[in-house]
């Protein structure tokens, strides 16, 4: 079922933000006194006694001379008032309507869908007096709120459900994506990344490291099976329309499609080398969209080589078991095969801890083999959520007795007598042996070697628990 967009609109540092994580109940959205944090558009969850709809926060729209990041900030808000099926319009009670309030509404005004006035910081409800001059915007009655506080926000809500047009027909069911986590340092090219798997401009873009600041989901949604060259993008109303039009449409006529959601996140590096409360928030959050995604692309800028700052990134999706993808950036712009080869020694030597996952040389920016990404993220995932049967798993491990290799402490010498996997996503094994308090990392990598050996587990981490048998 496609739920109603409600885009939250207006001046920088008006409240927004902290509306919607009030509005949604959760703190996703990043909330601070500087302005301009929020920049890409986002997307949250929420409902108004039983109503579910979907809030957008949008960055701050400013009218004055264009900078490298006002113009695309005010255009992700403008494109996320052409989705909407309501705007919430805020501005700022304390500071009275401006001159950019003025140009927002009068914009706004030829949006095509229903305004509604949010005037927000009041937080003294029985100051009406403070919101008359805010009828001079010719959007209507205006509703003073408190975001913080949270006064007058149930009068804003319910006008909002009466005017937003009713779910569209079909049942009300989540939809299934594979959660696909774009992560690495900052300004190696996640953003223009993601944009390229979308096929159009969802995150801002820009040589400024530190861009990205919120965790920005969207969906595509792509023919099942298909060739890595095919793709279709999609945002999240147009995927929930197509999977609410599947519902009606025989079987015989569509095309199984599978579904992605695309988590671009924030630049990760040391916490010791982050000096702003922003860029803290934002480096939380990327971790967050780690622990929810299926298959992490680690993207890695190869004008630069492999750094430290990459292996850190890279454990992070290791440690939380994610399955992933190395993506080597900027590959266009080495010029030489020493270069090149350089990188994937570097690659091969300093990424050795995920040595499981695939690595793919592309070009963000050219679009230059991203298709491949695709083959790469279904094979991971194919792996990640898979289950080896019980019988080929103890094969194995007869194979392991009859070659000889174990391990030894004074009187106690390991027998493994059985194994089983206990768990998938990533792939977990248990292992049932005389004397499991013996084993040490040695033999755990080798166990995971002659998994990996036998089995393709290309892509993804395995988990290996040790238990006594009784």
């Amino acid at each position: 079922m496609s739920l109603p967009i409600v885009a939250v609109v207006g001046r920088p540092n008006v409240g927004k933000s902290t509306f919607v994580n009030r509005i949604a109940l959760t703190r996703d959205a990043i909330v601070h006194e500087q302005r301009g944090v929020t920049r890409d558009r986002s997307y949250h969850q929420a409902d108004w006694n039983g109503t579910h709809f979907t809030l957008v926060d949008t960055g701050g729209i400013e009218m004055g001379d264009d900078d490298s990041f006002q113009t695309p900030i005010r255009n992700q808000a403008v494109m996320a008032t052409e989705e909407a099926d309501a705007i919430l319009f805020m501005v700022d009670g304390t500071t009275g309507a401006t001159s950019d309030d003025m140009a927002v509404a009068k914009m706004l005004k030829r949006a095509g869908c229903p305004v509604l006035l949010v005037v927000n910081k009041m937080d003294n409800p029985s100051d009406e007096t403070a919101v008359w001059e805010f009828y001079s915007l010719g959007l209507g009655m205006p509703y003073p709120v408190s975001s913080v506080h949270g006064h007058g926000t149930g009068d804003v809500l319910d006008e909002l459900v009466e005017v937003l047009p009713s779910p569209d027909d079909g049942e009300d069911e989540a939809i299934d994506a594979i959660s696909i986590a774009i992560i690495g340092r900052p300004n190696a090219g996640k953003s223009s990344l993601a944009n390229q798997m979308l096929g159009f401009e969802r995150s801002i873009v820009s040589d400024v490291a530190g861009t990205t600041r919120d965790a920005i989901d969207a969906l595509v949604a792509r023919p099942a099976n298909a060739p890595s060259s095919a793709g279709r993008a999609a945002d999240k109303a147009a995927v929930a329309a197509a999977a609410a039009a599947a519902d009606t449409t025989p079987e015989a006529d569509v095309a199984p499609e599978q579904f992605y959601r695309i988590i671009d996140t924030a630049g990760l590096r040391k916490k010791s080398l982050i000096d702003e409360d922003v860029e803290y928030y934002g480096f939380v959050r990327a971790l967050r969209a780690i622990d929810r995604a299926d298959v992490a692309l680690l993207v890695i800028d190869s004008t630069l080589g492999l750094t430290d700052q990459d292996q850190r990134v890279a454990s992070f999706a290791h440690e939380r078991g994610c399955a992933l993808v190395v993506l080597l950036n900027k590959w266009d712009l080495l010029e030489t095969l020493e270069e090149r080869e350089k990188v994937r020694e570097q690659v091969a030597d300093r990424l050795v801890f995920v040595g499981y996952a695939q690595v793919l040389a592309i070009s963000a920016k050219t679009g230059r083999s991203v298709h491949r990404i695709w083959g790469a993220i279904d094979s991971a995932y194919r792996h990640f959520s898979d289950t080896i049967p019980t019988s080929k798993l103890n094969g194995l491990l007869t194979e392991l007795r009859d070659f000889g290799h174990t391990i030894s402490k004074g009187r106690m010498r390991l027998r493994i007598n059985y194994v089983t996997q206990t768990g998938t996503c990533p792939p977990a094994f248990t292992f049932f042996a005389n004397h499991p308090q013996i084993i040490n990392e040695n033999y755990e990598r080798y166990l995971e070697n002659r998994l990996r050996d036998a089995f393709d587990l290309s892509g993804t981490p395995i988990r290996l628990r040790f238990k006594k048998k009784d």
